[in-house]
């Protein structure tokens, strides 16, 4: 999982995310439209039936597909007699029919619609009810990029995309959802005034809320939960930050269905220096999973991952995933602009608890809220620091070097999956011995004049 922060996690970092099967969750130190906006791109990004496909009418103009264009980033666009879903198919308007009318400039962009669309009678459609398998196979044979899907009135009530074909083939192992869509998660606070941006969020198709708290054992995090579990059932929500069995309870008890573990074990966190509150990484989670373990409520181990070891360990410790800041920040899906310094490539990285993350202009609060500041406040107690980290490539790289890590390290234990990993643990099989540090010493690079260390 890839954490909620705003120099990690936008919908480009969750749309690589889920696509290498993880997920991304959206953060929210910026305004309920933006992120809802992140969420919807991500769900948008590869849809199996597109349920909600930007339309336009015959009554628009060339100009108005470009505007598409430029915004979505495609221009296979249905047209139907009001320009709205649900309604007749009249046509589809696709970038072979308004290249050369851009060209033009004014005259052609200011062309009707109706005048250059490809007709519904020259189309390939699909009845509603079609099998995603039989819409696919339909679309090999037509060879056609889009497929409408309409119902027996002739209105519009899908649409399927050649592109995402392909992409299922590259990424087979993508995170999605019923609906063949990539999932991804948004955080939010436990304010008030966040019941409108979770209503937000909803609308978009977040699949998991992470309610994001320094400390979750509030009560403002435990009312949150119950009341989302009564208004939003079937949502899922992540619970936390807690690194005691204690509080881990109380949530467990308001209705949560994840818990986040961990608490200044980040790079960038300093709440155990400052406030001489949290707890060591690898206790924490198996304090925390050993407890929870017995309601069915899995465990992300969030901060501290540096390596596919410390992934290791922490799966073998108990948590069921990890959530990683660090290790994804300064990766090209990592929002932000690169920099040089000195000749290294650099990208930004700083914790939601530094003061330029809660100073942030033009955002959200969240920064200030998760660390319980106000904006009137005179005094704000930083809790985060705010630094650089060396460009990574892409996470469509990264990732698929991770779970070969993972797997090389489960057959080395000699674990089938990751569930007879944790149970070898409790069982006792798998042991955790403390190493002096001669033997750390002697378990890294030694005894070389030089060395050079590529990992991937």
């Amino acid at each position: 999982m890839s954490s909620p922060m705003d120099t990690v996690t936008e919908s480009n970092m969750a749309i690589a995310m889920a696509l290498g099967g993880g997920i991304g969750i959206v953060h929210h130190n910026c305004s309920k439209e933006y992120q809802s906006m992140e969420v919807s791109k991500v769900k948008k990004y590869q849809h199996g039936f597109v349920l909600d496909p930007v339309v336009l009418g015959p009554s628009n103009v060339v100009a108005d597909v470009e505007e598409v264009k430029k915004k979505y980033g495609f221009t296979g666009i249905p047209i139907t007699d009001n320009g709205k879903m649900g309604t007749k198919l009249v046509g589809i308007v696709t970038s072979r029919d308004i290249d050369f009318l851009l060209e033009k400039g004014t005259e052609g962009a200011q062309m009707l619609l109706s005048e250059v669309m490809t007709p519904v009678d020259e189309l390939v459609t699909a009845k509603a009810g079609v099998t995603l398998q039989d819409a696919n196979h339909i679309l090999e044979k037509s060879k056609k990029g889009k497929l409408p899907i309409i119902n027996e009135n002739g209105d519009l009530v899908a649409l399927i995309a050649r592109t995402d074909l392909k992409k299922s083939r590259e990424f087979p192992y993508a995170s999605k959802d019923e609906n063949n869509q990539l999932l991804v998660g948004a955080a939010i606070s436990t304010r008030e005034d966040d019941k409108a941006r979770l209503e937000a969020l909803v609308m978009a198709g977040v699949d998991v809320v992470v309610l994001d708290s320094s400390q979750g054992n509030s009560i403002f995090q435990i009312n949150m939960i119950r009341w989302i579990k009564e208004k939003y059932p079937n949502l899922q929500i992540i619970g936390g930050n807690v690194v005691t069995a204690c509080q881990a309870k109380n949530l467990i008890d308001a209705g949560v269905d994840g818990l986040r573990v961990g608490m200044g074990a980040g790079s960038i966190c300093i709440t155990q220096e400052v406030m001489a509150v949290g707890r060591s990484q690898g206790t924490a989670v198996y304090k925390v999973a050993e407890y929870a373990r017995r309601f069915g409520v899995p465990v992300i181990a969030d901060g501290g991952i540096q390596s596919v070891g410390h992934i290791m360990k922490a799966l073998g410790l108990g948590a069921s995933t990890v959530m990683m800041g660090s290790l994804l920040a300064g990766t090209t899906e990592a929002p932000g602009d690169y920099f040089y310094q000195d000749g290294v490539r650099l990208k930004k990285y700083r914790g939601m608890g530094s003061l330029e993350a809660m100073e942030k202009k033009g955002g959200g609060v969240a920064a200030m809220d998760r660390y319980f500041h106000k904006d009137s406040d005179k005094v704000k107690v930083a809790q985060g620091v705010s630094g650089s980290i060396v460009d990574k490539g892409s996470v469509l790289r990264y990732l698929p070097y991770l779970i070969r890590g993972l797997q090389h390290g489960c057959q080395d234990i000699g674990a089938r999956s990751l569930s007879i990993l944790r149970s070898m643990m409790y069982s006792g099989e798998l042991k955790f011995e403390r190493r002096t540090p001669s033997a750390q010493y002697e378990g890294g690079v030694h005894s070389l004049h030089s060395f050079e260390k590529r990992l991937y």
